[in-house]
């Protein structure tokens, strides 16, 4: 069963089902992220720790409207990634709607160390994309199962990242981490809507944030959604 997900504001409403969870999510590069009270975005090294049954139920929701989740290579491999495959569910729900069945994974690295045996890639259910910088080494390798797209000289551009991902038509974007790359997008002025799920814990200790790195300056947010569970999970949508 669906853990329970109530919205607090802008228009209380309680048990929302999955299609009123989805409704509003148009086009555009939406980050997802979790993080304790205190500030942690990670337990025990990874971002999954801090996770909960409502936080799973939305993670899936907006996969199921994404048609392509960008995550940063170093990220992928510390949470597990595997092939991206969507619930049952959500790939009913993506086919009715004109949709591929699962959305496609597209990676981001400068150094191309990834592995070729990765289910990230043995267990794709499209073809990934990896984007990275001109004349990475191995790009060769990788190319029969990727499609590798330069997208810079010295490091990844991110308005080209994304011109390319709209070029093919992938225009619900959604941007998974990790942290430096997340920092990367905000620079970039890139990021539509920030979905920041709050865990009701202390973490203590000097984890990392959910953005790591230097901006040229704030980023002011203007709240659009706040939702809770029953076990006081919050779950909030920010707007640029």
């Amino acid at each position: 069963m669906n853990e329970q997900i109530d919205r607090l504001w802008p228009s209380p409403a309680s048990a929302l089902t999955d299609d009123e969870l989805v409704a509003d999510l148009g086009p555009g590069v939406r980050a997802n992220f979790v993080a304790s009270v205190d500030g942690a975005a990670t337990r025990a090294g990874r971002s999954g720790g801090l996770s909960s049954a409502a936080d799973k139920r939305h993670f899936e929701l907006l996969r199921r409207v994404a048609d392509v989740v960008v995550v940063g290579a170093g990220t992928a491999r510390i949470e597990g990634y595997s092939g991206l495959h969507v619930s049952p569910e959500s790939a009913r729900w993506r086919v009715e709607h004109g949709m591929p069945e699962h959305p496609v994974l597209a990676l981001v690295t400068g150094h191309l160390d990834l592995d070729p045996s990765s289910p990230m890639f043995t267990d794709a259910p499209s073809h990934p994309i990896i984007f990275t910088i001109a004349d990475a080494p191995g790009a060769e390798r990788l190319s029969r199962l990727a499609d590798v797209v330069a997208v810079g000289a010295s490091h990844v551009d991110v308005p080209s990242l994304v011109a390319e991902l709209t070029s093919r038509g992938l225009t619900r974007v959604l941007l998974e981490g990790g942290p430096s790359l997340f920092a990367s997008f905000v620079a970039a002025n890139a990021v539509d809507e920030l979905c920041l799920t709050i865990s009701p814990s202390l973490e203590g200790g000097d984890g990392p944030r959910i953005v790591h790195g230097d901006l040229p300056a704030p980023h002011p947010l203007h709240l659009a959604q706040l939702l809770r569970a029953p076990d006081d999970t919050l779950l909030l949508r920010y707007r640029r």
